[in-house]
């Protein structure tokens, strides 16, 4: 019968597209590259998400955002997207967790319940403790490196971390997964070198902190802040979301 995923089941087959329906994706971090994931893998026929983050949607992320718009604007990010994702499939099943994953938090996560993990997150701490945890009961997991302060989207690869080159992020991942004894993880990194942001305190966070009212996290108290651009993060996102699929079409 005729429905919204036909279009991909003339590409994937009925089978895949069953396992797409009866599988949970945990999306850790529902921003730039997160948000994009979630867009594409709802459009895929991903029939069941849980959905992490703490943060509202600000003003400044507009330009990178699938859910931010002036609407949006002071809005819990993970409700936003639910709330979109159900537009696009009614029937889609979605926990919302109103957090930041952190290791003192990673006991309250059913982490046997999801089919694969999507580690969009920002801080290095967060992302080995979902390695970790994913390790530990054998979930697929696959990780984005640093998206921030980058120009070129076609400078990103899907690698294993231990052969990744150029980010940042991930030359500290490799030597942090490596002391932990993990032996494999897939990840989206660039090879472009970062760019420096530009020094303009006239529109910096850092001096016209704008977060909407009782943010936990303001940028004011965050080490550097990045530049970045509408074409960068969500290549990430739908490059990562692309590689789910083809995993779960493969189990």
């Amino acid at each position: 019968m005729l429905n919204q995923f036909s279009r991909t089941q003339l590409l994937l087959g009925r089978d895949s597209m069953e396992k797409l329906a009866a599988s949970r994706v945990a999306v850790f971090g529902i921003g730039g590259v997160g948000g994009y994931v979630c867009e594409a893998l709802v459009r895929s026929g991903v029939g069941a998400f849980d959905l992490i983050d703490d943060d509202k949607v600000c003003l400044t992320n507009i330009n990178r955002q699938i859910i931010a718009t002036r609407k949006t604007v002071g809005q819990y990010k993970t409700e936003v997207m639910a709330e979109r994702m159900r537009e696009i499939n009614p029937d889609v099943d979605i926990r919302i967790h109103k957090c930041f994953f952190l290791p003192e938090n990673a006991d309250e996560f059913h982490f046997e319940d999801y089919d694969y993990i999507v580690d969009a997150v920002d801080t290095v701490t967060a992302k080995l403790t979902l390695v970790m945890k994913a390790q530990e009961l054998h979930v697929p997991i696959i990780s984005s490196m640093g998206a921030g302060n980058k120009l070129d989207p076609t400078a990103f690869r899907v690698a294993d971390i231990y052969k990744t080159k150029v980010c940042p992020l991930a030359k500290v991942m490799r030597i942090e997964c490596r002391k932990r004894g993990v032996k494999k993880l897939k990840v989206v990194y660039s090879e472009e070198k970062p760019t420096r942001p530009i020094e303009d305190m006239s529109i910096s966070c850092r001096t016209h902190c704008i977060c909407p009212p009782g943010a936990k996290h303001k940028c004011t108290e965050r080490r550097d802040i990045p530049g970045s651009t509408a074409f960068v993060p969500s290549v990430v996102g739908l490059i990562i979301a692309g590689e789910v699929i083809k995993d779960l079409c493969r189990t």
